[in-house]
């Protein structure tokens, strides 16, 4: 497991676009076509594209499946511990902050985080596998 600094950002900018960054990544597909992707869905639900509920439909529009992490010890179990768990495949997961609605989005592939910052600390609450 190993974090893995990447930003696909055309810019090189850190502007709150995780979850186009991860999804770009999960995906292979360039950002500004995610980018496109998600204001598209956003558009159509008359929500932002950072929305959960956009993106997540984003992702299964694109072949992710959703999955909820085991609330065995929902404080304790990190993306490093995911990473650990998951040597193989593609992951998109969500790390909620507090409200639960907000949070970061990082990409996993192969066991290692991909991301403009170490978040393998962080505790993740959903993951999209790629199938």
């Amino acid at each position: 497991m190993a974090y893995v600094y990447l930003n696909l950002n055309p810019l090189e900018k850190r502007t709150g676009d995780c979850v186009v960054r991860a999804i770009s990544f999960a995906t292979k597909k360039p950002w500004d076509d995610v980018y496109w992707d998600l204001a598209r869905k956003g558009f159509e639900r008359a929500e932002m594209p950072s929305w959960n509920s956009t993106w997540w439909d984003v992702l299964k529009d694109k072949g992710f499946t959703r999955h909820v992490i085991p609330d065995t010890c929902p404080s304790c179990y990190t993306v490093e511990d995911f990473c650990r768990d998951h040597p193989e495949g593609r992951y998109v997961l969500f790390i909620p902050h507090s409200s639960g609605q907000s949070g970061h989005v990082v990409a996993v592939e192969k066991g290692n985080v991909y991301d403009t910052w170490d978040s393998t600390q962080e505790v993740p609450l959903v993951y999209w596998e790629k199938e």
